[in-house]
């Protein structure tokens, strides 16, 4: 298990009213060592002032995974989909043989939330994709159904414990509160990358919310 605290992000973020952490190399920032776990090759904190956003742009043979932690996310891609994402909900982008979409603060508060990339396995739909579901409940998985790879949402009251998957790769990140894995204190911002995870578990101290990747697979190309 190795643990990247919130503190050792790169920054980043393009534009006034943009704050990002990323959590692997990315954009202007490459570290030989740091570009994956699993199929897992992005994990960016990111913080948008009222009226910022990120103007449109494009992605490819991509699945993108959005968590909002606070505030309200506006989005509009070229599929024709328009949402506002809200605390709670998941919204997966798969940007398959190319998408372009736009990403702003349409509200009158900050928004935070966290945007984490995954590499789809062979021979995914070519098709862009789009959805949102809405208030995903605690300890509901989400699967990608493009990649071998599902999302464990927990929200854990004080003293209580969930039990991590059992995969050749589980990450784990802290959202709010703390969390012990390991005799390790998680905190808002820290992840655990842990290979080879077999009845592990995490300890809630004091009201804590976690995302949880359970990854079977790594990225194949070519």
């Amino acid at each position: 298990m190795w643990i990247q605290r919130s503190g050792a992000r790169y920054p980043g973020g393009e534009g006034a009213g943009i704050e990002t952490r990323h959590a692997f190399s990315f954009s202007g920032y490459y570290d030989p060592g740091n570009v994956r776990f699993g199929s897992l090759v992005a994990c960016n904190e990111e913080r948008l002032a009222p009226g910022a956003g990120f103007a449109e742009h494009p992605h490819r043979d991509m699945e993108i995974v959005t968590w909002v932690v606070g505030g309200e996310l506006t989005h509009e891609d070229s599929t024709g989909a328009r949402t506002v994402v809200r605390p709670g909900d998941v919204q997966r982008l798969s940007a398959g043989s190319g998408v372009r979409h736009t990403e702003r603060n349409a509200g009158a508060e900050p928004l935070t939330f966290v945007q984490m990339w995954l590499v789809p396995g062979p021979g995914a739909a070519m098709d862009p994709g789009y959805e949102v579901v809405r208030g995903v409940a605690d300890g509901t998985p989400y699967a990608l159904e493009r990649t071998e790879a599902v999302l464990h949402v927990r929200r854990l009251a004080d003293g209580e414990r969930t039990a991590l998957p059992d995969a050749p790769w589980v990450y784990a990140h802290t959202v709010r509160g703390a969390a012990r894995i390991e005799g390790e204190t998680l905190r808002p911002g820290d992840a655990a990358r842990i290979t080879g995870a077999e009845g592990l578990e995490a300890c809630a101290e004091g009201p804590a919310e976690l995302l949880i990747w359970e990854l079977h697979a790594e990225p194949v190309y070519g």
